[in-house]
């Protein structure tokens, strides 16, 4: 059984959300503030995060950093804070996906089953690819870079997947939104800009001469490799 983490300190949403997680087949653990959470997490790390923003202790954003410095679980941020500024700062710390309150549970349980659909979208079998010293294993969905693991965020991690599918093509922000984001996404197309920045930084030892990941004006992104 797959198990969440709510992180959310208004107990009527948290009550509401574990009702439906739970009839949905998932075990719930319930956090009221971001020290308790950071507690639950190393405790038993669960398979996904409902994260609020506006939390005692630790707000969510820094919750959120903390977590991203040891482990990529996928994170669904769930706030009343709607603005574009804080959809990308939450996207671009590493969410996975970002929903604003007030929400429909209903929905909240099917981004939850997509994101954590995202892990096996990219599995095929045992693919292995090396480009020059950056390594690819597609099915356990790990990079390794001049012999070191790189962490990624799911998102992030699906991201790079994608694009090294198809070296050396242009895919399109579209593209990218259709595939990894999966449902109908209501944010800037920009979270795509912000992962495209992630993982350049992730990828910063990549030698120029081996490949990049090269923006293409008006276009899109690839994967250039020699």
């Amino acid at each position: 059984m797959k198990s969440i983490l709510i992180v959310e300190d208004e107990e009527a949403i948290a009550r509401v959300l574990s009702a439906y997680l739970r009839k949905a087949g998932f075990h719930v653990t319930r956090a009221a503030d971001g020290r308790s959470a950071l507690e639950a997490f190393e405790e038993a790390p669960p398979s996904l995060i409902l994260l609020d923003i506006m939390l005692p202790e630790i707000d969510g954003f820094e919750l959120l950093a903390q977590i991203r410095e040891k482990s990529s679980c996928p994170v669904i941020m769930l706030t009343a804070r709607d603005g574009i500024k804080d959809r990308l700062a939450g996207l671009d710390g590493g969410a996975d996906d970002y929903m604003s309150k007030p929400f429909i549970p209903e929905e909240v349980v099917a981004r939850v089953n997509a994101v954590l659909r995202r892990p096996s979208q990219w599995s095929d079998g045992s693919r292995k690819r090396h480009f020059g010293s950056l390594f690819i294993d597609y099915s356990a969905r790990s990079i390794f870079l001049n012999g070191a693991e790189v962490s990624l965020s799911p998102r992030d991690m699906s991201v790079l997947l994608f694009l090294a599918e198809r070296p050396n093509q242009i895919c399109t922000r579209d593209q990218l939104l259709e595939h990894v984001w999966e449902m109908d996404y209501e944010g800037s197309d920009r979270a795509v800009d912000l992962s495209i920045k992630r993982l350049r930084q992730a990828l910063s030892h990549w030698p120029d001469s081996e490949g990049e990941i090269r923006t293409l004006r008006g276009t899109g992104y690839q994967l250039w490799t020699t």
